[in-house]
């Protein structure tokens, strides 16, 4: 019996060739659009970070201009792990796995960290639980995660003043009051400055998965995508 499963249509190999051009078009449209984008963020302006940011380290106390460790550039995984939590967010622990080698970073004066709420003895646990190698410090009794919007508490944190709360832009709900974020940071001299910051679906560089599911008929298999009919889909970050 013949399983009876959704697919692409069948075509012929001179039909399939001749959507697969018209595709190439497109997606050399994409990449061309993707330089144009990565062209503006580079001119994107920043701003001074005048409040002095203390962080717990397996090495002690440390500001954020010490994270940089001497590198002209610091990106920031803000990694979802709330200070009463017990384990972090399952989709943060998705990307955080999937981070690979990272001296490209280091070799273009770049350093990383991911950051979290959670006291520090709960983030190395976790981190020596799962193997991985990426610098991982605490914010804990700290306003940056409120301040760069990876904490969304009302309370501290008023609607008014979270540009990312309106309700014309798309988001998933955030688990707790934490969202996953990434923030990108320059220092000139001492100084330090604030250049970028990407919520939801704008961290999705963390991890090459979607890239590659996205060559594949079924995609994601997430709500948000435009699928044929029988498809399967699921409800995205669900």
């Amino acid at each position: 019996m013949a399983e009876t499963v959704a697919h692409p249509p069948v075509a012929s190999q001179a039909e399939w060739r001749k959507a697969r051009i018209a595709l190439l078009d497109h997606e050399k449209a994409l990449t061309k659009h993707y330089d144009r984008v990565a062209a503006e963020r580079r001119r994107l302006p920043m701003v001074k970070i005048e409040k002095t940011y203390t962080f717990d380290t397996p090495d002690g106390k440390k500001t954020l201009r010490d994270l940089f460790n001497g590198k002209r550039q610091l990106i920031v995984y803000h990694f979802m792990f709330g200070p009463d939590w017990q384990k972090g967010c399952p989709g943060c622990t998705w990307f955080a796995g999937a981070l690979g080698n990272l001296d490209a970073l280091d070799a273009r004066d770049t350093g990383f960290v991911m950051i979290s709420r959670a006291p520090l003895e709960k983030l190395q646990a976790y981190k020596a639980e799962h193997g991985w190698k990426q610098d991982w410090v605490s914010s804990f009794g700290s306003d940056f995660n409120y301040d760069f919007h990876a904490t969304l508490d009302d309370a501290v944190c008023p609607r008014e003043y979270n540009y990312r709360r309106a309700p014309d832009i798309d988001r998933p709900r955030p688990i707790n009051g934490e969202e996953h974020a990434i923030s990108v940071f320059f220092r000139v001299g001492d100084d330090v400055f604030h250049t970028y910051s990407a919520f939801a679906r704008g961290t999705e560089g963390l991890t090459d998965a979607y890239s590659l599911l996205d060559l594949t008929p079924y995609g994601r298999q997430q709500d948000f995508e435009d699928s044929p009919a029988g498809f399967p889909q699921k409800p995205t970050y669900g």
